[in-house]
């Protein structure tokens, strides 16, 4: 039973929005610049292999944490995204043409770093028939043969709502399928370029349909002028399409150029939105400031794979 919010959930009106203008960041939101020696060491083989992060490429506040203990979340098919959603930070326009070779350089810097968990995500692709899944697909099956002990998640796109995509990735077996939601459906228009909602959910449901084997996982931002009610229907949709894990963070505006963000939610508010969503059935749910869709994803996929592990037993 979902109970009705405390007060501080509740959105602020208009006069609180933070409107082209930045305020200070609170206290909880404030880490370490990077540079621990693992750090350095990671940030050089990236750069040997000419390979893209999202750590880097978005802005990441957790990749002093994350490279720091030898994980990191990989971009491929590029750096530039053929859409421009209002919130990202990723740069949007004509990308290049795409690099075959890049599954075997994303496979080597794996094995280079030992890694036990490896994300790989990318920018859209819709100049591409497949949307970049043949890549992806060949990345997932480099790092396995160079590193079968390493688990794969892949964060990947919508693909235009295509099934024949979705499958080539699933196909190659990935340990987890994540596709964030981003925001609530209100929303879409005006932050989200190219996304619709329905599509979003379609994916996620015919990801588990096809390969119920795959876990499904998605994030949400907090903080674009979404609505307490907003957010927990959507909670409701994506259990009802079987997703696993959840991840909600902050949105941090990257510039005067991107979507307003409307305020800061509090620790407080991030635990009671984890209660609510642990309690619609979502098996982890990842929830704080700071959180993005792979902090701490190797502890989300163990926490699935213990509970399925637990119903096998019952």
């Amino acid at each position: 039973m979902v109970e009705a919010p405390l007060h501080f959930i509740k959105p602020p009106s208009s006069a609180d929005a933070t409107v082209g203008k930045r305020e200070p960041k609170p206290e909880w939101l404030k880490v370490r610049a990077p540079g621990s020696e693992n750090y350095l060491r990671l940030r050089g083989i990236m750069r040997d292999l000419k390979l893209n992060t999202v750590c880097e490429d978005a802005h990441c506040p957790n990749i002093g944490e994350c490279w720091h203990h030898g994980t990191a979340t990989f971009m491929i098919l590029g750096d530039i995204c053929t859409r421009a959603c209002t919130y990202c930070a990723v740069a949007h326009g004509r990308p290049a043409t795409l690099d075959i070779d890049e599954p075997r350089r994303v496979g080597e810097a794996v094995e280079k770093m030992a890694l036990k968990y490896a994300v790989i995500t990318s920018v859209d692709r819709d100049d591409q028939p497949d949307g970049g899944a043949g890549i992806f697909a060949e990345t997932i099956r480099e790092i396995k043969t160079r590193l079968p002990e390493c688990r794969v998640e892949v964060l990947i796109p919508d693909f235009k709502g295509e099934a024949g995509p979705l499958e080539t990735v699933l196909d190659a077996k990935p340990d987890v399928l994540n596709h964030n939601t981003e925001t609530v459906p209100r929303l879409y228009r005006a932050v989200r370029s190219g996304g619709k909602y329905a599509r979003t959910l379609e994916l996620l449901d015919r990801s588990r349909k096809y390969a119920p084997g795959i876990p499904t996982k998605t994030g949400m931002m907090m903080g674009l002028g979404e609505e307490h009610d907003e957010v927990v229907q959507v909670f409701k949709d994506l259990r009802d399409v079987g997703v696993s894990i959840l991840t909600l963070g902050q949105y941090l505006r990257p510039s005067n150029d991107h979507a307003v963000m409307t305020r800061y939610y509090t620790p407080d508010e991030f635990r009671e939105l984890k209660r609510i969503a642990l309690g619609l059935g979502f098996v982890h749910v990842e929830s704080g400031p700071l959180v993005r869709s792979s902090y701490h994803a190797h502890e989300q996929a163990d926490a699935v794979r213990l509970a399925n592990e637990a119903s096998t037993l019952r």
